[in-house]
């Protein structure tokens, strides 16, 4: 087992079709959330966001959060931009078909999950950000707070520090 799906919950894999578990059929998107997502400000630079992407395979959404309130989000390919490095990311991050309520089934949400690239901030009504829905590659669990430290705590002992 890989070291990342060791640190991510299982579910269940039927053939070839990746399909999840009955475990998560009733679970909320509260649930199974990652509740201390990595956030970065909201004046946080092209240049300082592609080196996050670039330091890290694993971070595949980025947070652009002012006092709690989750303001935008990025991925890779937002970051395609022709723009100078200095400029502010925020204006290509965007929140449309990129978050979800806490109270969303996940049964419900999967296929956006995997639309989406396999995450998706969790916030409620005022936009404050509460969590990240964080599918794990083979598309079948949820990545976890536990496996994440644990992931920070191998870069370090690596000599490789935390993006």
């Amino acid at each position: 087992m890989q070291t990342s799906e060791r640190y991510c919950t299982r579910a269940h894999t039927l053939g070839a079709e990746t399909q999840l578990g009955a475990e998560f059929a009733q679970h909320t998107a509260a649930e199974v959330m990652v509740t201390r997502p990595k956030t970065l400000p909201i004046d946080t630079s092209l240049e300082e966001a592609r080196a996050i992407f670039d330091d890290d395979l694993h971070v595949r959404m980025l947070l652009l959060v002012d006092d709690g309130v989750l303001h935008g989000t990025l991925l890779r390919t937002d970051l395609l931009s022709t723009r100078a490095p200095t400029d502010l990311a925020l204006p290509l991050a965007r929140l449309t078909d990129r978050t979800t309520n806490p109270d969303e089934r996940i049964i419900a949400i999967h296929e956006r999950l995997v639309a989406s690239g396999r995450r998706l901030a969790v916030i409620d009504t005022n936009h404050r950000l509460l969590g990240l829905l964080c599918l794990k590659r083979h598309q079948s669990g949820f990545c976890s707070d536990e496996g994440i430290m644990a992931r920070a705590r191998e870069r370090e002992a690596a000599g490789r520090p935390a993006p």
